[in-house]
């Protein structure tokens, strides 16, 4: 964090004084660097505008989630829900941002049953009665980024994957709970996890959230098996995303060697993901997708 005169145009954008804007600002940031916790740079601080650009890349998000849900059934195939998701986003005047990054060979993630994250569509994965499938949609409107998934009840589900599918979406909204400017990600990390253990499952450790607006993919990396009081600081203009991955059996996973990409659990059981985008506000947080 460089020095600047507190006379000087605000580090933020504003055109405001920094002594007017951000200088009581980073002055608690010091303190409590001071006191040795994780502070964000300023580069994880979005100006309002670039909040607002990011709210709506996140509009589009939900759009084409919410026709997924609308049209996702029993003896869908994957590769038509990326087909879907495509042809929404484009229309909306965005792109898909999974498309080629790092390689990723669709425009949207589909993971089903005992998959953890980064199933890759395909048209020969036909959804059957009693899958449960996360579908994870993140839209690019103009350098503007927007990320979150939903769960989706294929059929008649057994009870043991209704339970997952529920605890999931508690564990999330659990986790925003503590999304509060001055708390930190661990006290979000540590409702999530015991929330989960509490009800006899266990939290992927080595996968998590992260920062997400201006780039797919930005710092802070989020954890849900951290500790309260731990990991960085949540402050005013941060966006992230609360996306824990809850397995039935055992926390850990394997990469398909095939492909690279697909995350399953280890045992074989089932798994399950929600995720929201979120915006920490100077008295709380809003969800920018879901």
């Amino acid at each position: 964090m460089h020095i600047i005169n507190r006379n000087s145009p605000c580090w933020c954008g504003s055109g405001q004084k920094y002594k007017k804007c951000h200088y009581d600002f980073d002055q608690k940031l010091a303190l409590y660097k001071r006191q040795g916790h994780m502070i964000p740079d300023h580069s994880m601080i979005k100006s309002p505008e670039q909040i607002q650009k990011i709210k709506e890349s996140a509009k589009i998000n939900i759009a084409v989630l919410d026709y997924v849900a609308e049209h996702i059934k029993e003896g869908t195939t994957t590769e038509e829900i990326n087909q879907w998701v495509h042809t929404q986003t484009i229309k909306y005047g965005a792109l898909p941002a999974p498309l080629n990054f790092e390689g990723f060979p669709k425009s949207v993630c589909t993971s089903i049953n005992e998959e953890v994250c980064h199933g890759i569509p395909s048209s020969d994965i036909v959804l059957k009665d009693g899958d449960i499938i996360n579908v994870d949609c993140s839209t690019n409107l103009n350098g503007y980024f927007s990320d979150s998934s939903r769960m989706f009840l294929i059929g008649q589900v057994s009870e043991e994957k209704k339970r997952l599918v529920e605890i999931t979406r508690q564990c999330m909204y659990l986790g925003l709970e503590q999304v509060k400017p001055w708390n930190f990600l661990g006290d979000m990390g540590q409702a999530v996890n015991d929330f989960a253990t509490q009800n006899g499952y266990q939290v992927v450790r080595e996968i998590g959230g992260h920062g997400v607006g201006l780039e797919f993919h930005e710092d802070p990396w989020v954890s849900y098996v951290s500790t309260k009081g731990t990991e960085m600081l949540m402050v005013p203009g941060m966006v992230f995303t609360i996306e824990p991955m809850i397995n039935m059996g055992t926390w850990e996973i394997v990469t398909d060697e095939k492909n690279g990409w697909t995350i399953r659990t280890a045992d074989k059981k089932p798994s399950a993901q929600w995720e929201i985008q979120v915006l920490v506000t100077e008295d709380g947080h809003e969800v920018l997708a879901y």
